[in-house]
């Protein structure tokens, strides 16, 4: 449970994987294909594992370098984070996801980065919210 909401937004789909998804403030506007892996045609548009691994790869950063910020940690300007999203059925019913996450911190030393990296999985909304339902155990690249 939040203590204060700082921010909200939303989107609306429609369409389905073959639609369009709009946020409320316009900023995002994409069309949607579903990927031949997934039976679709594969078209030009994004899909729902593009956005989430696009959304979680930038949260987890932020996240690593608000922990370096109070830590007085300097990050290099190309450290990235790389997460990688699956799809696929569940053994119960439906489909599930897994994701990946490969943290690349040049020129920080393995310690400091993995304990970057550890906190940031604790910090992160992503990890948080994902937390009990995906097994997502952060690695070094």
């Amino acid at each position: 449970m939040l203590t204060t909401t700082l921010y909200t937004t939303s989107a609306t789909a429609t369409g389905g994987r073959e639609g369009r998804a709009l946020s409320d403030d316009g900023k995002l506007e994409v069309s949607l294909s579903t990927p031949k892996a997934l039976g679709g045609a594969g078209g030009d548009g994004t899909n729902p594992e593009q956005m989430f691994a696009a959304g979680y790869a930038a949260c987890f950063l932020s996240a690593m370098k608000f922990i370096a910020m109070q830590q007085k940690i300097a990050l290099p300007e190309d450290a990235a984070v790389t997460a990688t999203v699956g799809i696929g059925p569940r053994e119960d019913i439906g489909f599930g996801l897994e994701v990946g996450l490969k943290i690349n911190l040049p020129s920080v030393e393995t310690a400091v980065a993995q304990k970057l990296m550890e906190t940031a999985h604790l910090t992160c909304p992503y990890s948080h919210a994902t937390k009990g339902t995906l097994s997502i155990s952060p690695e070094l690249a």
